[in-house]
C-alpha cells in the first residue's frame, strides 16, 4: 500500500541545508497500522509530510521514491496529486483547530473538503461521538473544543474512505482525558475501512495499544522495524532499548528514570 525507498530529504534555509532523512525505507501492507516513533527531531513528521507531499517551507526531496498503491508521489503532477489526496489519502494534523479554516463554519468545511452535506455531515459527526452535531456544524472552529475540532478533522479525513491515512501526532494538542477517546475513534474508523494508517507518535503506550507495525526513528534514519509487540518486548537496536528505558510510567518508587543520551 505504501512503499518508501531510500528517501533522502533536506531542509533548506538562508544559511544552507540540513539533512532530515538519510535513506529511509519503509513498506506498509494493506489494512495495517504502522506507528513511527522516536524523540523530537528524529524525522517522524518529515516522513509524514513527505508522504502527503505537503508544501512545507524548505522541505526538499533529494532522492528516493514514495509509492502509494504503486503510484510514485514524487514524480506526480499537480492533477495526479490532487486525485491521490481526494481519493486515496487522508491527512490528520497535530493541531486540530489550526488545521480547520477559522473563517468558515464546520458544516461548510465538511461540504467543501469532504463533500458531506445535510444528514451525511450529521451522521459523520455522530459516528465520531459528537452529541450535538447540528450545533457543531453551525459553529466556527474557535467555538468548539480541541477534542471536538479533532473529531471534525477526522470526519473530513475519513469522509471519502481513504485507503491511506497519515496521522501526525493527532492527539498532541488534546487534553489527556480525551486523547484515548479520539484515538479509539480514529483507529475504529481506520479498521472499519480496512485502511492503512501511518501514525506518528512519541507515546509508546499508544504504539502497544493500537499498532501492528512500528518503525523506530533516530537521527533521520529507521533503526528498527517490526511487529509492534516484538519490537517493544524484545528490542534489537540499542537506541530502541534506550528509548524504552527512558519512558515514564512504569518506574518503581525510588527508581531513577534513565534519560536519553544526547547524540554527539
Amino acid at each position: 500500500m505504501l512503499q518508501i525507498s531510500d528517501l533522502i530529504v533536506d531542509y533548506r534555509g538562508r544559511n544552507g541545508s540540513s539533512r532530515a532523512l538519510h535513506g529511509v525505507s519503509l513498506v506498509i501492507p494493506p489494512a495495517t497500522i504502522c506507528a513511527v516513533v522516536g524523540e523530537s527531531g528524529s524525522g517522524k513528521s518529515t516522513i509524514a509530510a513527505a508522504v502527503g507531499h505537503l508544501p512545507v517551507p524548505g522541505l526538499t526531496q533529494v532522492s528516493g521514491t514514495i509509492e502509494i498503491e504503486g503510484k510514485p508521489i514524487n514524480s506526480a503532477n499537480e492533477g495526479e496529486l490532487l486525485a491521490i489526496r481526494r481519493n486515496t489519502l487522508g491527512y490528520i494534523f497535530q493541531d486540530p483547530v489550526a488545521s480547520l479554516d477559522p473563517t468558515m463554519k464546520v458544516g461548510r468545511q465538511l461540504a467543501i473538503a469532504a463533500g458531506l452535506t445535510g444528514t451525511q455531515a450529521t451522521g459523520a459527526l455522530v459516528d465520531l461521538g459528537i452529541r450535538e452535531p447540528e450545533r457543531t456544524l453551525a459553529s466556527f472552529p474557535h467555538e468548539i473544543s480541541g477534542g471536538m475540532a479533532q473529531r471534525v478533522a477526522i470526519a473530513i479525513a475519513m469522509a471519502r474512505r481513504p485507503r491511506l491515512i497519515v496521522a501526525d501526532e493527532p492527539t498532541a494538542a488534546l487534553d489527556a482525558s480525551v486523547r484515548r477517546q479520539v484515538l479509539d475513534l480514529l483507529v475504529a474508523q481506520c479498521r472499519n475501512a480496512a485502511a492503512v494508517m501511518l501514525l506518528v507518535t512519541h507515546d509508546l503506550e499508544v504504539v502497544r495499544r493500537y499498532a501492528d507495525l512500528v518503525a523506530v526513528m533516530h537521527g533521520g534514519r529507521v533503526v528498527e522495524t517490526g511487529p509492534a509487540s516484538a519490537v517493544l518486548d524484545n528490542p534489537m537496536a540499542p537506541y530502541t532499548r534506550a528509548l524504552l528505558a527512558s519512558t515514564i510510567g512504569h518506574e518503581q518508587p525510588g527508581e531513577r528514570i534513565k534519560p536519553m543520551e544526547v547524540a554527539s
